[in-house]
C-alpha cells in the first residue's frame, strides 16, 4: 500500500524528498519503493535509527513540509513530528479510535468490531491523532483474514486519494478521536492462534477464528496433538440462492 501511494504521488507531480524504509530484513517492497521515489540515496533513511540524533538531523536536513506513514511500525517521536509545517498524516486500515495497533483485519472478524480506514493526523500515541477522513467497510460472513485485508488496503488507497487535495492545499479538518477504543499488539494473535482441542465453545466464535487467520502463505491457527502442531485454514464459499431448501451453484470467494 505504501508503494502504491508513493506511485501515486509521483504521478500527481508531488516533490518526494524522502523515503523512511524499514530494515533491509523487514521489507516487502523496498526496492519498487527506491526505484519509484526517484531521489538521491542519502534520502533514504532507515526507520530504525530515526529517534537517533543522526534520524533527526538527516530528516530535518531534507526540509519536508509534510509526513506520511503507510503501514509504518516505528513511533514517531514529538521532536520528529515538529519537524513537519503541515504535520504528519497516517493511513491506518481500521475504523479508529476501533483496533488501533496491529491487525484491524483479524480483530473485526473475531470480535465484531466495525472494519474501515482512516487517514489522521500523528500524535503521541499509537494511532490516537485527530481524523482528517474515514470510510467504513462491512464484513461478510465470507470474509477471511485476507480477503478483508485486501478490501481495505483498496479503500484505504481510494480514502488517500480523495482526501490528498485537501490535505495539500492545508484545508484538512482535524476531528478528535471519540468513543471506546481498543488496541491490539502483535503477539496478541497467540491468544487465538492456539485451538484447544476439548474446549467448549460455539460454532460461530470457532469459524471466526479459524477464517479470521487465514491468510497464506501465514501460518495462521493450529492445533497440537501427539506433540505435533497441526495449521488450519478455512476455506469459504458462498451458495447463490434458489429457494429455502434448493441451494444454488457454489461460487467461490477469490476478492
Amino acid at each position: 500500500m505504501g508503494w502504491q501511494i508513493l506511485r501515486w504521488l509521483r504521478d500527481q507531480q508531488e516533490e518526494i524528498v524522502g523515503l523512511v524504509l524499514h530494515p533491509q530484513t523487514r521489507r516487502s517492497y523496498g526496492d519498487r519503493m527506491i526505484s519509484t521515489a526517484g531521489i538521491d540515496q542519502r534520502a533514504i533513511l532507515d526507520g530504525s535509527r530515526l529517534k537517533t540524533p543522526t534520524g533527526l538531523e538527516a530528516v530535518r536536513t531534507l526540509r519536508p513540509d509534510l509526513g506520511i506513514s503507510v503501514l509504518f511500525d516505528h513511533i514517531l517521536q514529538p521532536d520528529m513530528l515538529d519537524i513537519f509545517p503541515l504535520g504528519c498524516l497516517n493511513l491506518h486500515p481500521a475504523l479508529l479510535p476501533h483496533n488501533r495497533g496491529q491487525y484491524p483485519n483479524v480483530w473485526s472478524i473475531v470480535d465484531g468490531s466495525p472494519a474501515g480506514t482512516t487517514l489522521h493526523f500523528m500524535d503521541n500515541g499509537i494511532d490516537t491523532g485527530d481524523i482528517v477522513a474515514q470510510r467504513s467497510i462491512p464484513v461478510e460472513s465470507y470474509d477471511t483474514g485476507e480477503t478483508l485485508y485486501r478490501r481495505l488496503e483498496a479503500a484505504s488507497l481510494e480514502l488517500f486519494k480523495q482526501s490528498w487535495p485537501i490535505v495539500r492545499n492545508g484545508q484538512a479538518t482535524r476531528t478528535p478521536q471519540r468513543g471506546a477504543a481498543s488496541y491490539h499488539r502483535t503477539q496478541d494473535v497467540d491468544s487465538i492462534d492456539l485451538i484447544d482441542l476439548d474446549a467448549t465453545t460455539t460454532a460461530r466464535k470457532l469459524i471466526d477464528r479459524l477464517r479470521a487467520r487465514t491468510f497464506p502463505p501465514h501460518p495462521g491457527a493450529y492445533f497440537v496433538e501427539n506433540g505435533r502442531r497441526i495449521y488450519l485454514r478455512l476455506y469459504l464459499a458462498e451458495s447463490q440462492e434458489l429457494g429455502h431448501n434448493q441451494p444454488g451453484p457454489i461460487k467461490e470467494r477469490e476478492d
